[in-house]
């Protein structure tokens, strides 16, 4: 009843697209969409960059790897400033746009480039700046337009979205090779074009002002009583958003990385070559298929669990890496790429559900973006530490080492994440004022 009488008359008004009118949030939705149509466009290039960058312009994978180590560690301090003037005056929307825009222009700057280093240099970086500025006010949008006991559902419809778009943005791009005959500059030509695509969406169907929930009938007092002026690292003056990022960091700190995952998996299985490019898309259609169902599961038992068992699931792929040999060949690949794609359906988004509702309306995208760097900055440092003991030890003792640390990490993590039962702690400030929903 409540449905028919009031879902339709709420979609106009961002105040309501985020209430009980809708299970999704229609700035969910509407960001969704934006994330599925960049991600095409992100994937064409990403997908192809490794052979246009060392097969076709002779780079060295060591020349590779550094540029893109290089850049991936900077994005980390832009999101950080992303975050806090995302913040400021609730300029999400306008500081996500940037964001989409600056990665859209990216793929045109691959095809003036040509083959001049510093060119491709600049193309990359302003590719990670604008995925690293719009992150997080994105994924506080997310938090903003929702209510707290339904993150975790808003957050697996974005995510699911999101892969849908990883998943075809490769296969979009070798379809158009293949027609083109290896021509890179048309697939950089079509992934700009469907960038623009993606800022128009955000331009024409997100609300400038998703946080309604924080404007609805609330005393005039209300707005006043958190500070206007926060700074990047004003999160941290709260207990519980400190053991989340300690958490979520110490968990980053025993996640060697996808990358090493599929090669130990290629090196496993003696794959061709021509194989390994796939092996990401089984691990992202296992994301794409979990997503939402572990969202729904973190809303009802609390979210702090399910991002535990999603590194328990990590710790299940390094286990089956370290299976012995010999068998046949699916019994490694499809153990791996579905537990793969269970860590990351269980930790991507929960964890920005989890920590949302601890965070301030006028501070939530540069909480957000302290988490994502602190546990993106771990990540980087694991990958590294891993790639080291390989070098020294060997592929197998590196991953017993990974193996060591992981549950090492998950005994930590367990002892520092806050214990709710609901997931979520209580919104602060505004958010508390959201109206009961009707049920005419």
């Amino acid at each position: 009843m409540y449905l028919a009488t009031t879902g339709r008359r709420d979609t106009p008004a961002p105040s309501r697209s985020g209430g009980a009118g809708r299970r999704v949030p229609g700035t969910v939705l509407a960001l969704g969409t934006v994330s599925l149509v960049t991600d095409i466009s992100s994937e064409m290039v990403t997908a192809v960059l490794p052979l246009y960058l060392v097969l076709g312009l002779g780079l060295s994978p060591l020349q590779f790897g550094f540029l893109d180590g290089l850049f991936n560690g900077a994005a980390s301090i832009v999101r950080l400033l992303g975050g806090h003037a995302a913040d400021r005056g609730h300029r999400h929307k306008r500081v996500a746009g940037l964001g989409y825009a600056l990665s859209a222009c990216s793929r045109l700057g691959l095809l003036l480039a040509g083959g001049a280093t510093a060119g491709i240099a600049a193309a990359l970086a302003t590719d990670r700046v604008g995925k690293a500025i719009r992150t997080a006010p994105r994924d506080a949008l997310i938090t903003l337009s929702s209510r707290p006991e339904t993150l975790g559902r808003s957050f697996g419809v974005h995510r699911a979205m999101d892969t849908t778009g990883a998943l075809l943005g490769p296969l979009a791009a070798f379809a158009l090779l293949w027609a083109t005959a290896g021509a890179y500059d048309a697939v950089f030509v079509v992934s700009f074009c469907v960038g623009l695509l993606g800022v128009l969406l955000l331009v024409l169907y997100v609300p400038g002002q998703p946080a309604a929930p924080s404007f609805e009938p609330a005393p005039k007092a209300a707005p006043k009583a958190a500070p206007r002026k926060r700074n990047a690292f004003a999160a941290l003056r709260d207990a519980a958003f400190r053991r989340i990022l300690a958490a979520a960091a110490l968990l980053g700190a025993a996640t060697v990385g996808d990358a090493f995952v599929y090669l130990l998996l290629q090196r496993g299985l003696d794959l061709p070559i021509g194989w390994f490019p796939l092996l990401p898309l089984g691990a992202a259609a296992c994301y794409l298929l979990l997503a939402v169902p572990a969202g729904r599961i973190a809303d009802r038992v609390g979210r702090r669990l399910p991002f535990l068992f999603g590194h328990l699931a990590l710790l299940g792929v390094y286990a089956t890496l370290l299976a012995p040999a010999g068998g046949p060949a699916p019994l490694l690949l499809v153990p791996v790429l579905v537990l793969l794609g269970v860590f990351y359906a269980t930790t991507d988004g929960v964890l920005m559900a989890l920590a949302g509702p601890s965070l301030p309306a006028d501070g939530r995208a540069g909480g957000l973006a302290l988490l994502q760097t602190g546990q993106a900055l771990a990540r980087m440092v694991a990958a590294a530490g891993f790639g080291a003991a390989w070098t020294l030890w060997g592929p197998r003792p590196a991953l017993w080492a990974a193996l060591s640390v992981l549950v090492a990490a998950l005994a930590g993590g367990w002892a520092l994440l806050p214990r709710n039962p609901s997931g979520s702690p209580a919104p602060e400030g505004p958010e508390a004022q959201i109206p009961e929903r009707r049920t005419a």
